[in-house]
């Protein structure tokens, strides 16, 4: 089953080519992708790496976290699917400051 990790803390210019050439040495990389801001185009300095095999996720994990980029230590970690429905706000607040039931 295919692993996806999580990458963070890339530079600015790390590009997808950049960011696969940097995990191939772990196994064959099944997609590299740096996440980029939809209204400008730049980087937002994170992306996520995909292998078929665990077995070169979980090395790439125990290599890569902490490790030099393009002049940036990365954070590397497992990476886990968004929740639907969850927007990255956090919890819907009424006014008194308390959690909506809705």
């Amino acid at each position: 089953m295919a692993k996806k990790l999580f990458v963070g803390g890339l530079s600015w210019g790390t590009k997808d080519e950049g960011l696969r050439a940097a995990f191939e040495e772990f196994g064959p990389v099944t997609e590299a992708k740096v996440i980029s801001d939809r209204e400008t185009g730049r980087s937002r300095g994170f992306g996520f790496v995909t292998y078929d095999d665990p077995t070169h996720a979980d090395a790439a994990i125990a290599k890569m976290d902490g490790a030099e980029l393009d002049g940036r230590n990365l954070r590397v970690n497992e990476a886990h699917d968004k929740r639907p429905g969850d927007g990255g706000r956090g919890p819907a607040r009424d006014s008194r400051g308390g959690d909506r039931d809705w």
